[in-house]
């Protein structure tokens, strides 16, 4: 059913787990994680760019599919389709009132106190509508290196938190959206004292590229909820291009975007199963 993430992000809190968001594109990619997440018994988050709410004619289209794919695949777990980095109060109140269960405001380029502003605005019309609300502090890169005066500090997370009574915080902590370039160098001893003193469900973005160790340590430190994308567009995409190139004369696009399906479900599962297990030990 369709949830916001409250509750859930709260409980993996509490247990020192994590929930996996994993951006979606199209049908199948909803489908494939919709399946894999029922069959592991765990909740999971869908999340929607604007790029790509746009690519998939738009938020209400979005709304429609998750819910008629959740009714037809009998999906009994709970599920949160959330806005991702939603730039502005209007996209944020156009996906709130389309049906998303969750929505970012990442107004993170401005300064804290207009920050702060904005958000304010979006938890304002969310709470009337039963979303949960997101929002970011810092800067988190897409040229594949952060730098350390992007990354948040202890200081503004808590004014910030204090501020707005949001329901869940991303830090700017070192990570990157996309390709990583170099060695990942994410910023733990700042993420220990995040956690220690504003407790809310903590999010880190930027996943792909991130090995085991490193997501296991930020999950014992205090990162609730990790997003996904760029991994699954490189598992995708690698596994068509394989297909075409075996099988040339095949036009069916069923087959063709299908062929990256088993590959898709491997990573989603291993997501899944890394994120939901038990750090105290």
């Amino acid at each position: 059913m369709l949830v916001n993430s409250k509750k859930i992000l709260e409980k993996a809190s509490v247990s020192k787990t994590c929930i996996a968001q994993f951006n979606i594109n199209n049908l199948e990619w909803t489908k494939y994680i919709l399946e894999q997440a029922e069959q592991l018994k765990q909740p999971v988050i869908l999340g929607v760019s604007e790029s790509a709410s746009k690519y998939m004619g738009g938020f209400f289209t979005i709304v429609s599919l998750v819910k008629g794919l959740i009714y037809d695949l009998n999906i009994s777990i709970d599920v949160v389709l959330h806005l991702d980095h939603g730039k502005s109060f209007d996209i944020c109140k156009k996906a709130i009132d389309a049906g998303f269960t969750s929505v970012m405001i990442d107004a993170s380029d401005k300064p804290l106190n207009e920050n702060i502003k904005i958000t304010k605005e979006v938890i304002e019309y969310a709470k009337k509508n039963n979303v949960s609300v997101e929002a970011e502090i810092g800067g988190i890169t897409t040229n594949g290196k952060a730098e350390e005066s992007m990354y948040a500090t202890l200081e503004d997370c808590i004014h910030f938190v204090e501020t707005t009574n949001v329901d869940s915080l991303a830090p700017a902590l070192g990570s990157v959206h996309g390709i990583y370039k170099g060695k990942p160098n994410i910023n733990i001893k700042l993420l220990k004292e995040i956690k220690e003193k504003i407790k809310i469900p903590l999010v880190l973005h930027g996943g792909t590229g991130l090995n085991n160790d490193i997501i296991n340590n930020c999950i014992k430190c205090g990162i609730n909820k990790v997003n996904i994308n760029t991994e699954l567009q490189l598992v995708f995409s690698r596994e068509v291009r394989k297909f075409l190139k075996k099988n040339k004369k095949v036009y069916d696009p069923r087959k063709i975007i299908s062929s990256a399906e088993s590959a898709m479900k491997k990573t989603i599962k291993e997501k899944i199963v890394l994120f939901s297990k038990n750090k105290n030990n």
